[in-house]
């Protein structure tokens, strides 16, 4: 014992004790250092493995980030910890056997530094910003920054896209990673020109390792969405000829744009090519890709065009530069030389510029030291390098200019495969689960969306998806994933199995696996593995069996069987007992044994679409859970009818679960006198709340409880059927962190404090019924409302939008107002509008007065309209309505896309 007692780093060689957010945090240099730090502290022995879980908790803590695992080792030498003899020296030997290499790696650092100089983390004034922490703020709002370069490509591409010539035409257009190819398509794609001209369009996302089954399965599934129709059945166990056989007849006699992004070679275009029908509607085949043999072998076959796409001139350059780091297209005149010579190592390379902007946008402007700092460091042998390698140097010198936390976070990704798109809180509970996350005084949660906006902010991850005012999808650049792959191979924080090869390291810490479960037979290389997420849908029940391997995985802390062919609770979960994050997620589980409590540890639990509707009363037992989401939809109903949700039934003592941030959605009807929705009012920590089948009496009881909860960002509530009132009048306090409104049921009239909710982003009332009261009195004021769904909630005769109400909303439903004749928009109202559904109001015989003064609307979607105010949409027809809608990218009736070129409504 006093061998293990006697351990102590003395100041010269410890490693400071701080926070990733400290104003002194460490820099690149130390980051790397920790990173190797982190590899050696969380691979003890297997002869002490089992001593030290069974007996103790110290070993278990080394694998947080080093600096925790630091704290824990000088703690540890005051605790009073009961080991056995045997534990004790096995310990004492792993801790000494940590501290050399440790000070082995710290020497060899040094001398490294001492030799070569190291570029010094210039970024934390951003680090401790309260910006970090603020998730409500506008940078999720933004739009993309103005691109630079891109007109001249993009008119030329469109000009190919619709031009006369009926014949199929592939168009590919070609360059190395990084120029913006994919850029530039998607503005090509998402134009409304494009829009107009095409009956049916697609974009398809093509790996390296892609298989041509799995392709053509989604590319039928997004064919059948376009047009919103059921995907056909038997697709799924069809082989390849017969689903090309589906695509062929389904594109016969349609006029299509179909994009395949990033082809790597000519056997990936001969897999599908033969699936497009040459028909003479002038239809389009566009190809990304790096390859140019590929590009020429298409387009010559289909009589189509290549576009070789350059490198940004030197003014281009400089202007792109210039808006992503000051918000200008100018320079400070003492920036202005060293700024020409980073760029000049760019290579007009649109990704470098971007990346070294956001390393550079962090930097003290006022200090031209930094900056020279930074191009030594991108060093001299880039000249006459290869372009692409020199871009990895440039990618490589913003991952190395992140803080410690950012790196761990960011390395992170690499679990997700190629194209995944990532879920915004999918990452954040798994960033929390894995400790990445450091806490003073401040919600985990809100810290890790600081990260995530740090990493935005930096060009590192694109926001793919943004819904009701927020973000909800992520996606990666190529490059970047490659770089990250290599890094997190490297520093072993995850080891990837897919059908490229695994390169195993000798103790795997967190398993991607992407193909089969076979590899969890490799025992001997599992004993530490912390983290294990499958992302494949395809699991057969055999091979799920595998499972069973769990039992040996004791230190798992993440395990994510999100999607996998899983009828039951698999038993080995509840032996797990340092479990953090556990996503049964769209499996067909139905029952959730009591043996659950088992679960101390337990911080996420997401049962979401599966059968599962009760959970037992050991739930209570988890004291650490955050996140409880539990709720399904029923497929077999209308997406808006009023029953299609299912939640939970929980334990009476909800509330004693008073860690809770998210709970989503738990049964208020349960038990006697509204005592769910008095217990709701114990979990003062929760964030979103999602409560359903609300009885009359539950609101009132309910209206106290959500006065406690302070931190309230999301609500959403459903009365228990469409006839009875959500009574929230008596709500005197609301949340005033409220961000999403979702209010399901009759209401006599809107709650009052309504429009004193100016964080409100999102809002949508459904079966509300009104009668009396507009609506729209209350919520035009709102400041930030971005989203606004309304159905059946008004059953007067008209709506309108007064001038200057609404002025950030960008989206705005109208569903089944059956009593609704009159829509009227006055002058400055919904300013920046950009779709607008108006569905089942079949008392409406004319368009919103005033849509025309939408100018940035881009989407009109009507359906299951009166035939009169259709009728008058037909462009042959003088004195109707098409006129006023003509300056619309995109305009659908009755499901069926209305085309502004050779079709009649």
């Amino acid at each position: 014992m006093s061998l293990f007692l006697s351990l102590s780093l003395k100041p010269s060689t410890d490693l400071p004790l701080l926070s990733p957010r400290s104003p002194s945090s460490p820099s690149s240099y130390h980051c790397d250092l920790l990173l190797r730090i982190t590899a050696v502290a969380v691979t003890p022995s297997d002869s002490a493995t089992s001593s030290s879980v069974a007996s103790c908790s110290l070993l278990r803590r080394l694998s947080l980030p080093p600096l925790s695992a630091m704290a824990d080792l000088r703690r540890s030498s005051s605790a009073t910890v009961d080991f056995t003899l045997k534990a004790r020296y096995q310990i004492a030997y792993e801790v000494q056997r940590i501290k050399k290499r440790v000070i082995n790696i710290s020497v060899g650092h040094q001398r490294y530094h001492d030799r070569y100089g190291i570029l010094e983390q210039g970024s934390r004034p951003t680090v401790v910003n309260n910006t970090w922490y603020d998730c409500r703020g506008d940078a999720l709002l933004l739009e993309e920054a103005e691109l630079v370069g891109i007109e001249k490509p993009k008119t030329q591409l469109i000009g190919w896209l619709v031009e006369g010539d009926p014949r199929l035409k592939v168009i590919s257009v070609v360059g190395m990673g990084g120029l913006g190819k994919t850029t530039l398509v998607k503005k090509v794609y998402d134009d409304g020109t494009t829009k107009k001209h095409f009956q049916i369009r697609a974009w398809i996302n093509v790996s390296e390792s892609f298989k041509t089954e799995e392709l053509l399965k989604g590319m039928i599934r997004q064919l059948f969405k376009e047009v919103k129709q059921p995907v056909p059945q038997g697709v799924e166990t069809m082989d390849w000829n017969s689903l090309k056989g589906i695509i062929n007849a389904f594109l016969q006699q349609k006029r299509y744009v179909l994009v395949f992004d990033d082809l790597w070679d000519i056997q990936a275009w001969q897999a599908f090519r033969y699936a497009f029908p040459e028909c003479n509607c002038g239809s389009r085949v566009m190809l990304t890709t790096r390859n140019a043999d590929l590009a020429s072998f298409s387009s010559k076959e289909y009589h189509g065009y290549v576009y070789d796409l350059q490198p940004l001139s030197p003014e281009e350059s400089w202007v792109l530069f210039c808006r992503k780091t000051f918000q200008t297209n100018y320079c400070p005149s003492h920036l202005e030389e060293i700024l020409r010579s980073i760029l000049k190592r760019c290579e007009g390379l649109p990704l470098a510029i971007v990346a070294i902007t956001g390393l550079l946008s962090v930097k003290d402007k006022s200090s031209i030291a930094e900056w020279e700092k930074i191009y030594r460091s991108l060093g001299a042998e880039l000249e006459g390098n290869n372009k692409l390698s020199s871009m990895k140097k440039i990618l490589s010198l913003s991952y190395i200019d992140l803080p410690y936390c950012l790196k761990l976070c960011f390395l992170y990704l690499s679990v997700f495969p190629k194209d995944h798109l990532i879920d915004h809180w999918r990452l954040i509970r798994l960033w929390i689960a894995e400790g990445f996350v450091e806490v003073q005084g401040v919600q985990a949660e809100e810290v890790a969306e600081g990260y995530l906006n740090e990493l935005i902010n930096r060009s590192l991850i694109q926001v793919a998806k943004i819904k009701g005012g927020r973000v909800k999808l992520y996606r990666i650049h190529d490059l970047w994933r490659e770089i990250i792959v290599f890094k997190s191979r490297e520093h072993n924080i995850v080891t990837i199995v897919n059908d490229q090869g695994t390169t195993w390291p000798e103790r795997v810490r967190r398993l991607s696996i992407q193909n089969n479960l076979e590899h969890l037979q490799q025992s001997k290389r599992f004993t530490r593995l912390r983290s294990l997420l499958l992302f494949s849908a395809t699991y057969s029940p055999s091979k799920l069996s595998k499972l069973a391997s769990l039992r040996r995985l004791k230190l798992l802390n993440v395990l994510d069987l999100s999607e996998a062919s899983l009828d039951i609770f698999p038993n080995e979960i509840v032996k797990l007992q340092h479990l953090k994050y556990l996503s049964l997620r769209g499996t067909k589980v139905k029952i959730i044994p009591t043996s659950i409590g088992k679960l101390k540890n337990l911080e996420t639990l997401d049962l979401r679409h599966t059968y599962v509707t009760e959970l037992p009363g050991e739930i209570l037992n988890l004291q650490k859970l955050r996140h409880l989401l539990v709720y399904q939809y029923e497929e077999k109903l209308n997406y808006y009818s009023f029953d299609n949700e299912c939640g939970f039934k929980s334990p009476i003592k909800i509330g004693r679960l008073s860690s809770l941030q998210k709970l989503s959605s738990i049964e208020a009807n349960h038990g006697s006198g509204g005592i769910v929705s008095r217990e709701i009012g114990k979990l003062t920590q929760l964030r979103t709340l999602g409560i359903v089948k609300l009885r009359g009496e539950d609101g009132r009881v309910l209206c106290p409880s959500l006065e406690k909860l302070n931190n309230l960002y999301a609500l959403y509530v459903t009365a228990i059927d469409e006839y009875e009132i959500i009574d929230l009048e008596s709500l005197s306090s609301p949340p005033r962190l409220l961000q999403t409104l979702f209010l399901k049921g009759r209401l006599e009239k809107l709650p009052h404090w309504t429009s004193s909710l100016h964080s409100l982003v999102t809002v949508c009332l459904w079966w509300s019924k009104l009668r009396d009261a507009d609506p729209l009195q209350c919520l035009q004021g709102l400041p930030n409302l971005v989203y606004l769904d309304l159905v059946q909630a008004y059953e007067g005769e008209g709506l309108c939008f007064k001038a200057g109400g609404f002025q950030r909303l960008k989206i705005l439903l109208l569903i089944r107002l059956k009593g609704l004749k009159q829509v009227i928009v006055e002058d400055d109202a919904m300013p920046h509008l950009e779709e607008l559904y108006i569905r089942n109001c079949k008392l409406m015989e004319e368009l919103p007065f005033g849509v025309e003064r939408l100018n940035n609307l881009t989407l009109l979607d009507l359906f299951d309209m009166s035939d009169v105010l259709v009728s008058k949409l037909n462009k042959d027809l003088q004195g109707g309505d098409y006129e006023r809608i003509a300056h619309i990218p995109e305009v659908w009736i009755d499901d069926t896309k209305v085309m502004n070129k050779g079709t009649d409504t």
